[in-house]
C-alpha cells in the first residue's frame, strides 16, 4: 500500500511540475534584455518582428524573437544570442565567428549560413547545401552531416 502511494505521489508531483513548465508570454521588443535589443538593432535593423515571447520552462528562461520574413532568434535569460536561424537568407557574417566564417568559404565557397547554434560546448551550423557543421569551440571542425 506504501508503494502505491509512494508512485501516486510521485506521478502527481511531476504532472504538476510539468504543467508549470511551459509558460510562455508574447512580449514586445522592449521587454527583452537590452543585449538582446541591441543584436536585433545592430543585424536585424530592417526586418520587421513578427513576435518576441519569453519562455519559461522548469529550469530554464529564454526568449524568442520570429520576424516577418520567417527568420527566428533565441536568447538565453540575460540576452545573449543562442541560435540564429534565417531559414531563406544568409545569417548576418558578423555573428559568424572568423575562424568559422573562413572554413566554410575555404571548404563549401558557393554555400551560405543559413543557421548557427552555440551552446557551451560547441557551434552548430547548417548551410545552404544541406551540410550541418560542428565546430568546438576552440573552432576546430568536429562533425559534418550530410
Amino acid at each position: 500500500m506504501k508503494k502505491i502511494l509512494f508512485v501516486f505521489a510521485a506521478i502527481l508531483s511531476l504532472s504538476v511540475l510539468t504543467a508549470r513548465a511551459d509558460n510562455d508570454k508574447i512580449i514586445s521588443k522592449n521587454m527583452l534584455p537590452a543585449e538582446a535589443q541591441t543584436f536585433i538593432d545592430t543585424h536585424f535593423a530592417g526586418l520587421k518582428i513578427s513576435y518576441a515571447k519569453q519562455e519559461r520552462d522548469f529550469l530554464e528562461h529564454s526568449y524568442e524573437v520570429v520576424f516577418a520574413d520567417g527568420s527566428k532568434l533565441e536568447f538565453t535569460r540575460k540576452g545573449a544570442w543562442k541560435d540564429v536561424d534565417c531559414r531563406y537568407n544568409e545569417v548576418p557574417a558578423a555573428i559568424v565567428p572568423e575562424a568559422i566564417r573562413d572554413y566554410v568559404t575555404a571548404n563549401y565557397p558557393d554555400a551560405k549560413i543559413l543557421k548557427i547554434e552555440r551552446d557551451s560546448n560547441d557551434y552548430e551550423l547548417k548551410l545552404s547545401n544541406r551540410f550541418e557543421l560542428t565546430f568546438d569551440k576552440k573552432f576546430n571542425i568536429i562533425d559534418i552531416d550530410n
